[in-house]
């Protein structure tokens, strides 16, 4: 199975209004503003989007929104993110449903699975559906990884396409490429060590923090697919220190308070996530109030 699957995926938050009920409009918008700005596809229902926090019914209108707004305009994936094997099987077919391009997929939540867990519960999703499969691997968040021989035991599955690599280790992206080839589509997952990734081959990135600077990311992304690495890394060191609050417990919120900053979206969380502390948001502010500070012109690098 062959998927356009490339360049810069946000995975988009889920906005709530001040009670903690969804807010679909602006979610939708948010949605819309991101590919105006050049996104290249669009990830609803990931960890950014506190999956885990909704309920059954409201992950699919959730869904349903966001293929509302995303047409066929970019490719449109959503997180598996269940309890259960059962629970994601189901979620997944649901997805195929309501037009869902692709399945970013989860190892079971709650339940911390061996190597062999995963891989069957990644197993029986595909089974379930005939959409592409994206599987995300991280083992730092998730407790398991799924090593290159586990990748070989998923390749007999033919809908599953590409990887989320989040070891936070480079080195796996060789090895994958080493191993398969273009057998996968690999994306870099973890938003500080993304420009490394794509300089060692990586096909996309999948980020948090380009939900806050959507043009910047899209730049770093068309610069290392050039090769003008050096261009590049100018605008990756301006973005790095903003980028690193992708990698802490406290991402959503920072992510969230961050587009609150911008006018982008609420800061709004649903619990147990609580909003930050004064001393959080001070921080969150200093960091986005630099980066304004110090912004790059994008039109030096003439990349339309």
């Amino acid at each position: 199975m062959n998927v356009n699957w490339q360049g810069v995926y946000p995975a988009v938050t889920t906005q709530f209004h001040d009670d903690e009920s969804i807010n679909f409009d602006t979610t939708k918008e948010m949605i819309d503003n991101l590919i105006n700005e050049g996104v290249h596809g669009i990830i609803v229902l990931g960890t950014v989007g506190e999956n885990c926090s909704l309920t059954a019914d409201e992950k699919r209108q959730v869904l349903k929104a966001a293929t509302e707004v995303v047409g066929e305009r970019v490719p449109l994936l959503s997180g598996v993110a269940e309890t259960t094997t059962a629970l994601a099987v189901e979620f997944a077919k649901d997805a195929e449903a309501l037009g869902i391009d692709g399945l970013m997929v989860l190892p079971g939540m709650v339940y911390r699975s061996t190597e062999r867990e995963a891989i069957h519960h990644y197993q029986q999703v595909a089974r379930s559906t005939a959409l592409p499969i994206m599987i995300y691997n991280n083992p730092v968040t998730y407790g398991v990884d799924v090593s290159i021989e586990g990748m070989k035991t998923l390749a007999e599955e033919s809908n599953i396409v590409s990887v989320k690599e989040a070891t936070e280790d480079t080195r796996r992206i060789s090895e994958l490429f080493s191993a398969f080839g273009d057998r996968y589509v690999v994306f870099g997952g973890v938003d500080d060590i993304a420009l490394e990734s794509l300089m060692l081959g990586a096909t996309g990135w999948i980020s948090g923090l380009t939900n806050v600077f959507p043009r910047e990311s899209v730049a770093i992304y068309k610069l290392a697919e050039q090769g003008r690495y050096e261009e590049a890394r100018a605008l990756w060191r301006w973005f790095l220190p903003f980028l690193r609050l992708d990698t802490i417990p406290t991402l959503v919120q920072c992510i969230k308070y961050a587009e609150h900053l911008a006018g982008r979206g609420s800061e709004v969380t649903r619990s147990p996530r609580l909003p930050l502390t004064q001393e959080q948001k001070a921080y969150v502010s200093r960091l986005y109030d630099e980066a304004m500070a110090n912004r790059i012109d994008l039109s030096q690098y003439n990349l339309d």
